[in-house]
């Protein structure tokens, strides 16, 4: 196990590394000159020159990346020359001119408004996608099954924001249940926090639980029909322990491995219910800061996304030995 773990953590350094360097040379050769966007309307040559040497474009691509990740981990300095040199502290992911602010300032600000929209989504949709999928599983063929798999099937055909936009017409305008969106950190006012983020956990928790029901649906109904299950039932178990503890265990498998990766993409930003319900997370961070070309911004968190996805790859693998006996890691 241990041998394993050092192994993956190797793999997942090594991956960490490769995204750095293709992230950095993509958003090196698109097109386009970030010292002519950072000029605004009076531009001139003299400017544009100034701005690129502010910016540290004028060294070689190699320095640049250097001066990068040396920067993730000591920190580092823009325009050192200048009378008003800028100082961005590790872990430093870059320096937004066009918000004059920290690449990592702007995204600690958005980063905890995502993962409270993404952790109270994940805990709506794993338990109803669980509790439908067994129920479904447990009465095949049934009316409830038919029933539960066709509102699965319309939520999981259903575009996301037309579904957030239903909710906001219905529930926030025409019946006024809820005010409109205004998000507030839960410890400043726990009750407009749960108004704000009830609507926003629901429209993705329609969209992931759809899929789970008919996921877990299918896995209960695969193990339930292996020998050990027939023997457990041959025993006199009873029927929750039987589908608790050994049908559901053993198909959780391919669940965990979705609800991992799924997990950690929302917490990269849900960028279409961030925008509908008006909330400053890192998906409308990302669209604002693509709409101003931001290089900077746009580098810091593709590098934070995709790491995040890296990672959560790596639980997900040793979870696997957790969730399922039969698996063993080497």
């Amino acid at each position: 196990m241990f041998a394993y773990l050092v192994r993956r953590v190797l793999l997942m350094l090594m991956l960490l590394f490769l995204l750095s360097v293709s992230v950095f040379l993509l958003f090196s050769i698109l097109p386009g000159d970030p010292a002519r966007l950072t000029c605004g309307k009076a531009c001139t040559p003299a400017i544009i020159e100034a701005n690129r040497h502010r910016l540290g474009l004028d060294e070689p691509p190699l320095t640049q990346y250097v001066k990068f990740v040396s920067g993730i981990f000591v920190g580092r300095t823009f325009s050192a020359d200048s009378p008003e040199p800028i100082k961005c502290d590790a872990p430093c992911l870059g320096y937004s001119f066009n918000r004059q602010e920290q690449v990592m300032s702007l995204i600690a600000r958005s980063a905890p408004v995502t993962f409270f929209l993404a952790i109270g989504a994940f805990v709506i949709w794993i338990f109803v996608g669980l509790t439908l999928g067994i129920f479904a599983a447990l009465n095949r063929g049934r009316l409830g099954d038919r029933l539960i798999m066709g509102i699965s099937l319309i939520g999981y055909s259903m575009p996301s924001f037309f579904l957030g936009l239903l909710l906001v017409f219905f529930v926030i305008i025409k019946w006024q249940f809820l005010p409109f969106p205004s998000y507030v950190p839960p410890w400043e006012n726990p009750f407009q926090f749960f108004q704000t983020m009830i609507l926003p956990w629901i429209l993705l928790a329609t969209l992931y639980a759809a899929f789970y029901i008919r996921l877990t649906r299918n896995q209960v109904l695969e193990v339930l029909s292996d020998d050990y299950v027939r023997t457990a039932r041959a025993k006199g178990l009873p029927e929750r322990v039987v589908v608790v503890k050994h049908a559901l265990r053993a198909g959780l498998t391919p669940i965990v491995t979705a609800a991992g990766l799924d997990l950690a993409g929302l917490l990269g930003g849900a960028i279409i219910s961030e925008n509908i319900f008006s909330l400053p997370g890192l998906g409308a961070l990302a669209v604002n800061s693509i709409i101003d070309s931001d290089l900077p911004l746009i580098t810091g968190i593709t590098i934070l996304t995709a790491s995040i996805i890296i990672f959560a790859n790596l639980v997900v693998d040793l979870l696997y030995a957790v969730v399922d006996p039969r698996v063993r890691v080497t």
